[in-house]
């Protein structure tokens, strides 16, 4: 695991090497163990390493037999011993035991297209110093972030946005139509950033840098095929094939040179990856847990199940809200506008695994993949009962609201969306701010694009798919790789950290994607046949818990020990210096959230996380009068 950074001068000036080694200053943290750097006349590549395979041999940059080419990698490569000894047989040598090195060899012999021979998760930079190309790539399932910024000079790319940030020429102008975004979802889907010139290399993406010409290309899609045949078999014959899957999934994902630890909810996700680490492994494994004082919200007990069933090395942490220490330092790690709150336990746990571990499974994916998410439930229902609930809308709007928005907030989001048209409400289940509040909210008719173009366009591409695998292969591609990922990737990292997700590999996907409907939601029923295949080595209360997912209990925090940093943060003053929205519109949704007529802690909490980003990088609104 590493971060990396570079600049390509598309004019051919030689790269500014200063600027590159301030970029890769900026993410120490993803590589303590080392650093690398090479020049070569308009290109610089820089990286940060964490040492997780081949310790002593595996510094990069890492060059072919004769040095013309070269790169640097962020990620794990999990079929690299397969690649290796078939490029060795075909007559390539190694001077290194690790994974990065087969990148070169495997260059060499199918250009660019070498990436989409790689099983794992990576982000990389490729430099073909006779052809003077550059190639940046990022894994299919966008487990492992790049950005890059393009100017008519210059193309440069980084791990992180913050390196890019590092470069005086860049403009800190903020994109509205990302804005637009951050406030419809709470994170921003690629290839938007919160800068207008930046953006994120999409998950499945390969860019091309030649002659002064700048190309992407998508190289790979995972989730809906279309005429993808479904998989036979009785149920528990398919829970059988699941488990072998995952196990031989855990296994690849388990090769390391130091130990890996899990991640461990009370989760069926964790839970069973967790048992397989424990049975693949060899070794006692560590397991990290994180609870809250709010027992609604916790689920050490179930952890702790696994952790002694399976007699792991196990870890917990108890989460209390100290919102003055630990915000500011979300802002600094997510780099962007960044408002699941979930992120906050996430890198607090992370910081509890990395004092003890450089390597964790964590469970992402399972919920896009086998049908784990309450929405999908309430997709498939809406159909049949969705005038019904529109006309029962008038009571259900006026149930009371729950102090931790529970079963009277779903009632009355479904109402609102159950007939909608497909996407909309499928985004209306988990809507943050609805265009009418966005517009009221940024003021003066002030509206960025539509901020479902994204999930516009990949939910065109599946339209031969039935009404469940379209959303799973929209979440898949998108809400996973911006929301779920970005949100790992960026917490474990902060402590030098990094997470795997075993779940997130080819053969399950496509395990998961040709199977029946049936297998995966049936009435409320969710997760059919994860749940089924973990039933064999997970506690039973874990196979039928209901899933609370890793939430915390911000409604209740920000009415009692939030609320004083949430007024202060969020003072008219300040928004008004701020310059992006209606102060008035802000202090309003703070008074009805305090008063309990309404949770609007999503709102809030976003609302908080945009100016404490804004604080740190020192953003301007292009917009504001």
């Amino acid at each position: 695991m590493c971060g990396i950074c570079g600049i390509l001068r598309l004019d051919g000036a030689p790269a500014d090497t200063a600027v590159v080694a301030a970029m890769n200053s900026s993410i120490v943290h993803r590589g303590p163990d080392s650093d690398g750097t090479m020049a070569d006349g308009p290109v610089a590549l820089a990286m940060r390493r964490l040492s997780i395979i081949d310790l002593a041999g595996g510094g990069q940059p890492i060059a072919n037999e004769d040095g013309s080419v070269q790169v640097v990698q962020n990620g794990e490569i999990y079929n690299y011993r397969e690649l290796r000894r078939d490029l060795q047989r075909r007559g390539h040598a190694f001077r290194t035991n690790c994974d990065t090195e087969v990148l070169v060899h495997l260059y060499e012999d199918r250009g660019p297209s070498f990436v989409s021979e790689l099983r794992g998760m990576f982000g990389l930079a490729l430099w073909d110093s006779r052809r003077r190309r550059l190639v940046l790539a990022r894994d299919p399932f966008g487990i492992k972030p790049l950005y890059y910024r393009q100017t008519d000079r210059e193309l440069s790319f980084a791990s992180e946005l913050k390196a890019l940030v590092r470069n005086p020429e860049l403009s800190r102008d903020i994109d509205p139509d990302a804005l637009e975004a951050f406030l419809a979802f709470n994170w921003i889907p690629a290839p938007m950033t919160v800068f207008t010139e930046v953006r994120k290399l999409r998950a499945g993406h390969v860019l091309v840098a030649e002659d002064g010409r700048v190309e992407i290309e998508r190289y790979a899609r995972p989730g809906v095929v279309p005429d993808r045949p479904l998989r036979g078999g009785s149920e528990a014959e398919l829970a059988a094939e699941l488990l072998e899957t995952l196990r031989e999934s855990v296994r690849a994902h388990l090769v390391a040179d130091v130990p890996v630890g899990v991640l461990l909810s009370g989760g069926v996700d964790s839970a069973t990856l967790a048992a397989l680490a424990a049975q693949e492994s060899g070794e006692r494994i560590k397991t990290f847990s994180i609870g809250f004082e709010e027992r609604e919200f916790s689920e050490l007990d179930l952890a702790r199940r696994v952790a002694d069933r399976y007699g792991t090395d196990h870890h917990e942490l108890i989460v209390r809200p100290n919102a003055v220490e630990l915000l500011p330092k979300l802002a600094e790690t997510f780099d962007e506008p960044f408002a699941d709150s979930s992120a906050l336990p996430t890198y607090l746990v992370s910081q509890l695994a990395g004092e003890h571990v450089k390597v964790v499974f964590s469970g992402e994916g399972g919920d896009e993949l086998f049908g784990g998410y309450r929405t999908y439930a309430a997709d498939l229902l809406a159909p049949r009962i969705g005038r019904l609930a529109v006309a029962a809308s008038p009571l259900v709007e006026r149930l009371p609201t729950s102090p931790n928005r529970r079963l009277e907030d779903r009632l009355k989001r479904f109402a609102r969306a159950a007939t909608l048209p497909p996407l909309e409400r499928h985004h209306g289940w988990t809507e943050v701010f609805s265009a009418e509040a966005r517009a009221e909210l940024l003021g003066n008719g002030r509206r960025g694009a539509d901020p479902l173009a994204v999930w516009r366009a990949r939910y065109a591409e599946s339209e031969h798919a039935d009404p469940l695998s379209r959303f799973q292969d929209l979440d898949l591609g998108v809400s996973l790789v911006d929301d779920q990922l970005a949100k790992t990737d960026r917490a474990g990292m902060a402590h030098s950290l990094e997470t795997r997700v075993p779940l997130l590999d080819p053969a399950v996907v496509e395990f998961a994607f040709s199977l029946e409907r049936v297998h995966k939601v049936w009435g409320f029923s969710k997760k059919r046949i994860l749940r089924r295949a973990a039933a064999a080595v997970v506690p039973e209360e874990i196979v039928r818990g209901r899933k609370r997912g890793f939430s915390i209990p911000a409604a209740a925090w920000l009415r009692d020990g939030l609320q004083p940093f949430a007024r202060d943060v969020l003072s008219p003053e300040r928004v008004a210096r701020e310059g992006f929205f209606d102060p008035a519109v802000v202090s309003r949704l703070l008074d009805v959230h305090v008063s309990g007529r309404d949770d609007l802690s999503r709102q809030i909490w976003g609302l908080l996380t945009f100016s404490l980003w804004h604080e740190r990088y020192g953003a301007r609104s292009t917009t504001a009068a």
